[in-house]
């Protein structure tokens, strides 16, 4: 076995990232998004197109690919059997499908005790104590995922569409948001028919930016993302000495705003979740030692 190859999808994109044996990265790529729990067919494509990208990167030929064992952090592998369907159908020697928020810890803390979130298109947390691990939500936009990008981007929409019908205040963030959509709000309805939790999401850095205007509409939405994320934060129950890393797109708009005692327990990651899909690549696949980083 000549390489391994780690592979992180979220609801955005799916990352690949080509490494030798030990786990030393020699060719990284992007696709398309790799929720398998939304679209498990256009996961699947979007896996091994970010996959043929990262062999190409690495000046090595894509037809290795059946040679090469796989880890997947995936979102959407936490519920049915969408991790057993597809890994029945990828095509590389061996592939082990885990849920996004493990590559996330293992990149973020290594083998160790700490926790993570991750705080993008979805949300989800993980925290490791005396070796075992206990994850935290991650159930999907319809019905979990609050304090991510999706739902801060749904509530935009609700919110300006809730200010079109003087049911609730409106402000500049409410007006800029109808003006995308033509100042109509049948096409903010018409959006909502067949948008996936990215696409509400690619709305989300709006908010922040109107949040630090003083926009009292973006405030509004994001004191209440901030509370979700606190809540399951606490639900983890973190010793006071225990690391906290914040991952994802919206990590570095969250920190500032959580309270003094999360703030407190921030700390940088060792790695992201891709180098934690490698990592555990190396390891499992090639029987590199798992030690902290």
């Amino acid at each position: 076995m000549k390489f391994v190859l780690g592979i992180d999808g979220g609801g955005t994109s799916c990352r690949a990232a080509l490494a030798t044996a030990d786990g030393a990265v020699v060719g990284r790529a992007k696709s398309g998004a790799a929720n398998i729990r939304t679209d498990l067919t256009g996961a699947r494509a979007n896996i091994v197109e970010a996959a043929r990208q990262a062999f190409v990167a690495a000046g090595e030929d894509p037809q290795m690919i059946p040679e090469t064992p796989a880890i997947l952090g995936l979102a959407g592998a936490n519920v049915g059997t969408y991790r057993q369907q597809l890994e029945a159908i990828l095509p590389f020697s061996k592939s082990r499908v885990e849920t996004d928020a493990e590559i996330a810890l293992e990149g973020a803390v290594g083998s160790g005790d700490g926790a993570m979130a991750i705080l993008g298109t979805g949300t989800a947390y993980m925290a490791r104590k005396a070796g075992k691990s206990r994850a935290i939500g991650g159930w999907g936009f319809q019905v979990g995922d609050q304090g991510s990008g999706a739902r801060i981007g749904r509530d935009l929409l609700e919110q300006t569409l809730l200010a079109y019908d003087g049911i609730r205040p409106g402000s500049p963030l409410t007006d800029a948001m109808l003006a995308v959509f033509r100042n109509n709000p049948e096409d903010v309805v018409e959006f909502t028919t067949n948008a996936k939790p990215g696409d509400f999401g690619g709305f989300a850095p709006k908010v922040f930016e109107h949040a630090d205007k003083g926009d009292l509409v973006a405030n509004w939405i994001l004191d209440k993302a901030v509370a979700d994320v606190e809540a399951s934060l606490g639900a983890l129950e973190l010793a006071d000495d225990a690391p906290l890393c914040l991952l994802g797109g919206l990590a570095p708009l969250y920190a500032p705003r959580l309270s003094a005692r999360y703030q407190a327990l921030l700390k940088a990651p060792l790695d992201d979740a891709l180098g934690g899909a490698v990592q555990m690549a190396a390891r499992i696949f090639a029987g590199k030692s798992g030690g902290a980083r």
